[in-house]
């Protein structure tokens, strides 16, 4: 993306995602913040119950890493005209702003477009730029997860109520990702064509694509799917796909979702030899017949040892299963870590360096060149220069409270 310029007028973390993605492969990303308060998420004090530091922020640092930050006043006239002066350097606009707000601070696709009509314009949104919602906000909480019915689905029907999103900008990421992908193919397009279009992703969107097969299914058959309660193979007859305990609390997550030719070696791991040559579970169709009876075998024998050792022994297993691992574990996985998905960046307060997530796409086999996200403002100065604006205009938009 080396020598795209996107001009990104958005906050919180669905949209920007997209920008930190964009940054990571390259372009030149400027980020436009209100010039007293920045980004309205860098007042964020708190995330998932958990205090946060306004100098290391990973509600700034995860989907703002890469950026150029240019604080501007977009209501007040002066203002807009600096953000025209960008707009007519761009190859994309990136808005999360709803259209009420897009069009009183009048940057929305007509404005935009009657500075650089060859500018990518892309929005993301809660529910799409059509229909009767479209002036409707909301955030990965409402439209990712509870609306989409992707937490009702990961809720199991038990529990009597339902499961609050464990994850805070879960579905931003996600979406975040997709308005890459979006603005990718746009920039190709126009490449080939010459003609510049507008993009749309909504966070429901989004989160239909990500549960796409089982809303089909749920089209399809009027069922929908849902979560099972722990320890539970959820109804499912083949005892090899579930969750079991550990003997000290861990849990493994068995998915082999084809057992044939896995069922001897999978018996031979779990320490039940003798299971692979009983008539009951010797073949698939047997197997799943006496689905109950093997998986009380193989809930008994993974809870005779420990979650570091099947850790350990089950990684020469030919059938497929994983630790149920959190979030934290994550950071010293041998895995994770071999494929440089963990990138230590300097942080903004000069203290440790902060650990921050890769874009999941790699190229050639090289880490991306991953960069701190900006303070507000930091680079206000260096790109109006780079516009040719003199210092005399900056001071007097500094003075009148237009730029920060």
């Amino acid at each position: 993306m080396q020598g795209v310029r996107v001009l990104e007028v958005a906050q919180f973390t669905f949209v920007p995602a997209a920008g930190a993605i964009l940054a990571d492969w390259g372009a030149d990303v400027i980020k436009i913040e209100h010039p007293v308060r920045g980004d309205t998420q860098r007042g964020f004090l708190n995330m998932g119950g958990l205090a946060l530091d306004p100098d290391r922020h990973p509600l700034i640092e995860h989907p703002n890493r890469g950026k150029r930050s240019v604080g501007i006043d977009v209501s007040a006239p002066e203002g807009r005209e600096v953000l025209y002066e960008i707009a007519r350097t761009a190859d994309v606009f990136l808005t999360n702003y709803l259209p009420a707000q897009r069009q009183k601070n009048k940057f929305d696709i007509e404005h935009i477009r009657a500075v650089n009509p060859d500018i990518i314009y892309a929005r993301g949104s809660a529910y799409g730029d059509k229909g009767d919602e479209r002036d409707t906000g909301g955030f990965d909480g409402t439209a990712f997860w509870t609306r989409s019915g992707v937490g009702h689905a990961l809720t199991p029907e038990e529990l009597g109520g339902a499961l609050s999103q464990g994850i805070p900008a879960f579905g931003d990421s996600i979406g975040g990702m997709n308005i890459a992908g979006g603005i990718s193919a746009a920039l190709f397009h126009r490449h080939r064509t010459g003609e510049a279009i507008e993009i749309d992703v909504s966070l429901l969107s989004t989160a239909w694509w990500a549960a796409g097969a089982s809303v089909t299914q749920g089209m399809e058959s009027g069922v929908t799917m849902r979560s099972a309660m722990p320890n539970s193979t959820g109804g499912s007859v083949n005892p090899f796909l579930g969750n079991y305990t550990t003997s000290d609390g861990g849990t493994i997550n068995l998915c082999i979702v084809s057992p044939t030719g896995y069922i001897g070696d999978a018996f031979e791991h779990l320490g039940l030899p003798e299971a692979a040559r009983d008539p009951r579970f010797g073949d698939v169709a047997a197997l799943f017949e006496n689905a109950d009876a093997a998986v009380a075998l193989i809930g008994a024998a993974i809870a005779d040892k420990s979650f570091d050792y099947w850790r350990e022994h089950l990684k020469t297993m030919k059938g497929q299963w994983a630790p149920f691992a959190s979030l934290v574990d994550l950071g010293t996985d041998e895995q994770a870590i071999a494929n440089d998905m963990i990138a230590e960046v300097p942080a903004a307060d000069g203290g440790a360096p902060f650990k921050v997530v890769r874009g999941p796409v790699q190229f050639n086999h090289e880490p991306l060149e991953t960069t701190r996200a900006p303070q507000a403002s930091e680079h206000t100065e260096t790109v109006l220069m780079e516009l040719g604006i003199g210092w005399e205009r900056i001071e007097a938009l500094k003075n009148s409270g237009a730029i920060a």
